[in-house]
């Protein structure tokens, strides 16, 4: 799981951090030890997106994944 977060956390520190708004969805800046702040916002399928790119990973689960490896999100 750790390993996961870092290569997501390194993808995610290289990348330009914004995130495109989607219809009804919502978004939320996380920050860990190993990456600058990024958001993560919700698609309307209820999918995460980071960066604008579909994780297709459920919201609610990837947002939990984040948590459990260390990130903090939305606060």
């Amino acid at each position: 799981m750790k390993h996961t977060f870092l290569i997501v956390a390194i993808i995610t520190g290289l990348s330009v951090i914004s995130c495109k708004k989607d219809e009804g969805g919502s978004c939320t800046t996380c920050a860990s030890p190993q990456t600058a702040d990024f958001q993560v916002c919700e698609k309307s399928n209820g999918n995460a997106a980071v960066n604008g790119q579909d994780t297709g990973t459920a919201y609610d689960v990837y947002i939990q994944g984040l948590v459990a490896a260390g990130a903090t999100c939305g606060q």
